[in-house]
């Protein structure tokens, strides 16, 4: 199945919006075996017109986001109705749904949004519960050559639930019960580098007939990618676990706070943190999951050393004859953490995020980082991360997080 993504919106074309939109479909559609052929943005207008001729004859299914809103730029189911020849007809159905949603609001409606309860003949209303603009499903017009095209509102919050509930059950259905879907897994390795991770295997694996091998690189970390027949996979999976054990992070495409709150979950313990150089992103991390509130329930920003004695316990003489970044420090503020939060673990951490700040001895991108956990050895290294301020805390905190899953996991730190 050959498949387009085409986002309109001028937003996005001036940069003033990220389109995460390719990545999420892109996501979302290899789970069913299928691939983006080619993806295009539009401004907001009529220019959807010349992309979707050009389109029509090479593609099975379009998606097509935004252009659904109410104002006189917003022209993709005009312009798609237009095409098709087919007229449009107001759905009584979606302007009563636009108009209880701004009575429960307490808003008055503008009259602008009917023109979002108009539908092309012939297509199915994809119902939208987060917003006014519903999404469409037109099918395939073999006497106009058009493919199947799915009309999605383009904010996130509401494309996302709408193509997951609503528009992947209508591309499995178009795809048959005799499609096959590769078997594939994501292994997330940290500590890696990308070249270094693909000079190592490549050699050993793609020798395995009928495997596929993909990468993504993020900060501090890798996701290599095994795609092929359940025999293939599970060869490849072998030699993967046999080299990179340790430094695999899961096995799948959740990330490592989550690993961490399924880790504390299955063992029925918690963390807390003292963060100073991060100024808070471990915690914030951690509760970007769901349901962390049953793992996580301290978290201490310990900016200045004041705030590291006052709240931590750190000694002053400690701090004077050490400095704040340095291995007794954080082995002290995990400590305090540890007693004065009632965790199991705690995570500790000091460092120099730049630009300025740094010195001869102490150069911008070092970080000390402390573990201590009940029952286990306290631990706290020096590691030096060269990146810019921002990379800077996202870096140390996934270093820093990643200790604490090996030490879960059963891996002794040093």
């Amino acid at each position: 199945m050959r498949i387009e993504v085409v986002n309109t919106g001028t937003e996005l074309l001036l940069g003033k919006v990220i389109n995460t939109h390719l990545g999420f479909f892109g996501q979302e559609l290899f789970k069913l075996g299928l691939r983006i052929q080619r993806q295009t943005t539009i401004p907001d207008g009529d220019e959807i017109r010349t992309v979707l001729q050009n389109a029509f004859s090479r593609t099975d299914v379009i998606l097509i986001t935004g252009g659904l809103g109410p104002t006189n730029d917003d022209l993709t189911r005009e312009v798609v109705a237009e095409m098709l020849g087919h007229e449009l007809h107001l759905d009584q159905s979606i302007l009563d749904s636009i108009e209880e949603m701004f009575r429960s609001r307490g808003l008055k409606q503008n009259r602008s949004n009917d023109r979002q309860a108009m539908v092309p003949e012939g297509a199915v209303v994809l119902h939208n519960p987060n917003g006014t603009a519903p999404g469409l499903y037109v099918p395939a017009d073999e006497k106009a050559g058009s493919p199947h095209m799915f009309l999605i509102p383009g904010p996130p919050r509401e494309l996302k639930p709408m193509f997951l509930d609503q528009v992947v059950p209508q591309i499995k259905s178009l795809l048959g019960e005799d499609h096959q879907i590769a078997t594939w897994r994501n292994f997330r390795i940290y500590g890696v580098g990308e070249s270094t991770l693909a000079n190592e295997m490549e050699p050993v694996l793609e020798p395995i007939e009928g495997l596929e091998l993909g990468y993504c690189a993020r900060l501090g970390e890798v996701d290599l990618r095994l795609i092929g027949s359940d025999e293939a996979v599970d060869a490849a999976s072998k030699i993967v676990r046999e080299k990179y054990g340790r430094q695999i992070m899961t096995e799948s495409e959740d990330p490592i706070e989550k690993v961490i709150l399924e880790l504390l979950l299955e063992k029925g313990e918690t963390v807390s943190t003292a963060e100073s150089c991060t100024g808070g992103f471990i915690a914030s991390t951690l509760t970007n999951v769901s349901g962390s509130s049953s793992t996580f329930h301290r978290g201490f920003v310990t900016y200045s050393n004041e705030a590291k004695t006052e709240l931590l316990g750190v000694s002053p003489d400690l701090l004077a004859e050490h400095g704040a970044v340095s291995n007794e420090v954080v082995a002290a503020m995990a400590g305090g953490c540890l007693e004065r939060s009632g965790a199991d673990h705690a995570i500790a951490i000091s460092g120099i995020a730049g630009p300025t700040g740094g010195t001869k001895e102490k150069k911008v991108g070092t970080v000390h980082i402390a573990i201590a956990s009940r029952n286990e050895p306290l631990f706290a290294k020096k590691f030096f991360q060269p990146v810019e301020r921002i990379a800077f805390k996202e870096r140390v905190t996934r270093l820093a997080l990643d200790l604490l899953r090996q030490r879960l996991q059963g891996f002794t730190l040093d």
